[in-house]
């Protein structure tokens, strides 16, 4: 049986888990989880979510969260459909619940998430391809061009090879790995 999917803002929220009676679960990548999360959330990634198998206790309702609420929106026949009561969407996910004045559990220790990093890469060769081809050689915009091509290649197709690359530098390696 496919849940109905419903948002609840984040004071609603907060007072189904003080209650007991919800269960959050949060569906982002690990390496997002690690660095900021509300306490008590279920790590359960997108990414392999039909493997996750939720088992949740008779009676309890099922939160979905992601950062900004964007991805559990995007996803919300695929999450409600992995649950048989009801099922729910925190309001503006984890970034939300922080704005409402509720605590999270941070890790400013933990890497930048993958995404960001490529975000925050990708820009800077951008920026630095255009500054070097006006100020230097104009071949330089071809740095420019190949990271455009590199994110609407990604973005077609759902593979970053950047972030491939970028899980295995060692900053991004789990301790003990």
């Amino acid at each position: 049986m496919t849940a109905q999917i419903q948002t609840l803002n984040p004071a609603a929220v907060a007072e189904r888990l003080r209650a007991g009676k919800a269960i959050l679960v949060d569906i982002r990548e690990p390496d997002e989880f690690a660095r900021r999360h509300v306490k008590g959330a279920l790590s359960r990634p997108l990414s392999a979510f039909e493997a996750a198998h939720l088992k949740i206790e008779a009676g309890r309702d099922v939160v979905f969260t992601c950062r900004s609420g964007m991805r559990t929106g995007a996803n919300c026949d695929r999450l409600a459909a992995a649950v048989d009561g009801p099922a729910f969407i925190l309001e503006g996910g984890v970034d939300g619940w922080a704005g409402a004045g509720f605590p999270v559990v941070e890790d400013r220790k933990a890497p930048m998430e993958i995404m960001r990093q490529v975000q925050l890469i990708a820009g800077l060769m951008v920026l630095a391809g255009v500054a070097l081809g006006l100020a230097v050689h104009p071949g330089f915009f071809a740095l420019s061009a190949a990271m455009g091509a590199g994110l609407a290649t990604a973005g077609a197709t759902g593979f970053c090879g950047m972030a491939k690359l970028l899980a295995l530098a060692p900053w991004n390696r789990p301790t003990g790995a």
